[in-house]
């Protein structure tokens, strides 16, 4: 099944109020504890420098679930998300009119045709960069440094580390192809040194983080963490 099936269709399987389940924020079907949400909460919170002052800007949001809780500690954000289902949920449960916002777009599209984009200060993406294909990556991440002047720092969390890829496929051969497929169920598996190469080519820097040891998926993921870099020629 593609992942398009499972942001758009998927959803609708689950009940109204598993936010988690929905997004597939889950080990062996079940959704994960309260303990791992805080972990995430607090990684971004920390590599971003999240402040009261910021406006957060959160590509792929789904259904907002992790996004309200990350523009509780700011001064409100933005939410975008191709998928109908995930933006509805989103809107109905976490939107704050003029002060929380979810979109249903095209991420790249939005970045590209966004209107007041100096107005954020922070932006991130978690667990769904990887589901970007290559060009659209790149592109994602050029608009995000040309256009969005105002952006300090941008988190990219739960990325699949290529070089610990035998960590995830402990049981069986890693498939042939899947490493480089964004439609895969864990979509693009990059090194942290092929991830530096996609940062400096698209003008950022970065620094990467591990989340704890405790946390389900620290065995094969990292975070990145962008800031602005010198622009390529």
């Amino acid at each position: 099944m593609s992942n398009e099936y499972f942001y758009k269709e998927f959803p609708k399987t689950c009940a109204p109020d598993d936010f988690w389940g929905q997004v597939r924020r889950t080990v062996h079907g079940k959704p994960v504890g309260e303990d791992q949400i805080t972990m995430i909460v607090d990684a971004v919170t920390d590599g971003l420098q999240l402040s009261p002052e910021d406006h957060l800007l959160d590509l792929c949001c789904g259904n907002g679930a992790l996004s309200t809780r990350l523009f509780s500690r700011c001064s409100g954000g933005t939410g975008v998300d191709f998928s109908e289902v995930l933006i509805e949920v989103a809107q109905r449960n976490f939107q704050k009119p003029g002060r929380d916002m979810y979109l249903l777009e095209d991420v790249n599209r939005y970045l590209a045709e966004c209107k007041d984009p100096e107005r954020f200060a922070k932006a991130m993406c978690y667990g769904s960069f990887q589901y970007l294909p290559g060009a659209i990556a790149e592109s994602v991440l050029r608009s995000l440094r040309i256009r969005f002047t105002g952006l300090q720092r941008v988190f990219l969390g739960n990325l699949p580390d290529r070089d610990r890829i035998a960590k995830f496929f402990v049981d069986t051969p890693v498939p042939e192809g899947v490493a480089d497929d964004p439609g895969s169920p864990v979509g693009i598996w990059r090194s942290q040194a092929k991830f530096s190469q996609l940062a400096a080519a698209t003008g950022w820097d970065v620094t990467f983080r591990q989340m704890p040891a405790d946390y389900y998926a620290a065995h094969y993921r990292y975070d990145a963490v962008l800031t602005p870099g010198k622009l390529p020629a």
